[in-house]
């Protein structure tokens, strides 16, 4: 007779312990152990496989060349570094109603012109799935939809089918009969991804997963889940605005630096080709506080508005808010300006909004975000045709940055006069003197002299 007993496995790395801990010993965090039901089978029934496997030498193994399936997007073929890979296991994570199913449905659209593909869904109807489809322009006859959520089902359908593509949404709500503990716990969700991976290595079949996200933005589950698979692609954006990135956090088959940049519509998701422009229409350029940093995003050179607003608290402690940039970012810039150049910040609130929810990773954004803040302060506009490139350090001096000639090409192509760069930075731009007005500078107190004065 089979018995039962608990145990308990971290969220985070999968650890597993026989008892509860505040702290998981393995990756030191707080409150990730979640208990697990779990059936002891008797020991007669297990069996145990003793074939050894082959090796085989290194100079010996035959590469087969396989030819990348595009997905009918560019935004999404330079994420994936070319197009989907044959035969891999590809993760999508996203907040509720940021778009995931409606890429899911466009991309088996336009990967089902010359494949088949099975689209499993374990939180919508059929029916609900074409209401969805038919809004896109999305039905294909080489589409076949299933509503299920047992994996022993799901892959019994795959073996006798035998489709190019597998679409799994959401990974949290399949279950394995063989585990007794609840759709979504970590024990399932690890054991339904390693056997799907299992089932798309071995027959040549690329899976799809889509995943939910927690409240502090990664996918739910455990940690392991994204360590398993050959791709993870993170959809990004504010469900109120009409802008989504899909940014790729790990690819075995590209870079993971590439961004992909869509347009939310009610035909589906629109492949944005120029950011620079979208992300500055709308730009009010008689007021102080709003500057434009020039941004590399893998291989892709970017302009951003960054909005700084400055005035006096009300309180005893004065308030920092950043959107779109990392609070503590904020505040090392800030402890830099009254230090280095002597604005007294202390008695001001001050909040930063990066305009169309961009995220600001790149330290290059440092000299337009502190020239927008004593903007602000000082009250005074900036030539709204100057651009700014630079990292500030602690002692307010101005470092270089790379992909210099990327940033000046884009500024350059939508019209921008004026160049806020860092003085390092001066034998690889020399080239663009002519074209335009490329000041260098060394210190923050120097940038801000050349622009506020």
């Amino acid at each position: 007779m089979a018995k039962f007993r608990s145990k308990y496995v971290c969220s985070e790395c999968g650890y597993e312990s026989s008892g509860w801990m505040g702290k998981c010993p393995s990756c030191l965090k707080w409150n990730t152990l979640i208990e697990e039901v779990i059936e002891d089978a008797p020991l007669q029934n297990r069996t145990l496989d003793l074939t050894l496997p082959q090796i085989t030498p290194l100079s010996e193994v035959e590469v087969m060349a396989m030819a990348r399936i595009k997905t009918g997007s560019n935004e999404l073929d330079r994420v994936l570094g070319g197009g989907i890979v044959p035969a891999s296991l590809i993760l999508i994570g996203g907040e509720p109603g940021i778009g995931k199913s409606t890429l899911i449905l466009q991309i088996c659209a336009q990967i089902a012109r010359s494949n088949r593909v099975i689209y499993v869904s374990g939180e919508e109807s059929v029916g609900q799935i074409k209401l969805r489809a038919d809004r896109l322009d999305a039905v294909s006859d080489s589409i076949y939809m299933a509503s299920e959520t047992s994996y022993e089902k799901i892959e019994g359908l795959i073996l006798k089918e035998k489709p190019d593509f597998v679409v799994i949404d959401s990974i949290q709500t399949v279950y394995s009969e063989n585990l007794s503990s609840a759709p979504g716990s970590v024990s399932q969700v690890r054991d339904v991804t390693a056997k799907l991976l299992r089932i798309s290595k071995k027959n040549g079949i690329t899976v799809f997963v889509v995943g939910h996200v927690t409240k502090e933005g990664a996918i739910a589950g455990p940690r392991v889940l994204e360590h398993m698979v050959d791709t993870v692609l993170y959809f990004e954006g504010e469900r109120h605005l009409d802008f989504r990135i899909l940014r790729a956090v790990k690819n075995r088959f590209g870079s993971t630096n590439e961004i992909g940049i869509f347009e939310m519509t009610s035909k589906g998701l629109l492949d944005v080709a120029n950011a620079s422009s979208l992300m500055l229409e709308g730009r009010s350029s008689d007021e102080p506080g709003s500057v434009v940093v020039g941004l590399i995003e893998g291989s892709r050179p970017m302009l951003v508005e960054v909005q700084a607003l400055v005035c006096p608290t009300s309180f005893g402690m004065p308030r920092r808010q950043a959107t779109g940039m990392d609070y503590n970012r904020l505040t090392m810039l800030m402890a830099v300006l009254e230090k280095k150049v002597g604005m007294q910040l202390n008695a001001f609130d001050a909040y930063l909004n990066v305009a169309g929810g961009f995220k600001l990773d790149e330290p290059a954004a440092d000299l337009g975000v502190v020239a927008a803040i004593a903007s602000s302060f000082r009250n005074k506009k900036i030539n709204p045709s100057t651009v700014f490139f630079g990292e500030v350090g602690l002692t307010g001096e101005v470092r270089s940055v790379n992909q210099m000639d990327k940033r000046i090409t884009e500024s350059l192509r939508l019209g921008f006069k004026r160049c806020i760069l860092p003085r390092v930075n001066m034998s690889t731009v020399s080239e663009y003197k002519k074209e335009i007005d490329l000041v260098m500078v060394s210190t923050v107190e120097e940038a801000l002299s050349e622009t506020l004065s």
